[in-house]
């Protein structure tokens, strides 16, 4: 059972493993925590935004929509490999997943498939919006890549997790493809090669 880290810690923590940040707004206290409890976390959630454009799709996860409030998740990492930081708290990101799937990272095994959605992620998972259309052919340039990689280890470093703490969103809720174009395993090894 680990605790969040502090805002001021998570930074760090990023550039430490040398992920360049982009501090938006008053992102260390733009948070969903009145809708529920941020913590313990057990991962690191990776989601691709189905949206083009840097300037856009920042200004989307950290307002939300009408129908999701932001933050939207913790940073928006762009195709540049720029992580911008918009939110730090509870974020709605991950929402209701497999409570096997929680289980399965907080004990670092491998992941049974999703089938049910009955478990709070939003209080368990750090959480990281790629920006990417999602259609399977939209590239996810090396730049990019690198930072998903680099933002994982910070946090799994940080927690004294292994690669195995780092999901996409398709394999926590039922329904869901992100992030697509990429296989999970493959940034998975890469976060592992990472941390060694």
């Amino acid at each position: 059972m680990a605790p969040p880290m502090s805002a001021g810690t998570f930074l760090d923590r990023l550039r430490a493993e040398g992920a360049t940040v982009v501090e938006v707004g008053d992102w260390e206290h733009h948070n969903r925590n009145h809708k529920g409890p941020w913590g313990p976390v057990h991962g690191v959630m990776i989601h691709h935004t189905a949206t083009t454009g840097d300037d856009r799709t920042v200004a989307l996860c950290r307002d939300g929509r009408p129908d999701l409030p932001g933050p939207l998740c913790h940073g928006v990492i762009t195709k540049d490999g720029l992580v911008h930081l918009v939110g730090y708290g509870r974020a709605n990101h991950a929402g209701l997943g497999d409570d096997d799937v929680l289980r399965a990272v907080v004990a670092e095994k491998a992941l049974p498939g999703a089938d049910e959605a009955d478990t709070d992620g939003n209080r368990h998972f750090y959480g990281f919006e790629c920006e990417n259309l999602g259609d399977g052919t939209d590239p996810w340039p090396a730049a990019q890549f690198d930072a998903i990689a680099r933002v994982s280890a910070a946090v799994c470093r940080h927690h004294g997790w292994s690669e195995r703490s780092v999901i996409g969103h398709l394999e926590w809720q039922p329904g869901k493809v992100d992030p697509r174009g990429f296989p999970m395993d493959r940034l998975r090894e890469r976060v592992r090669d990472r941390l060694k």
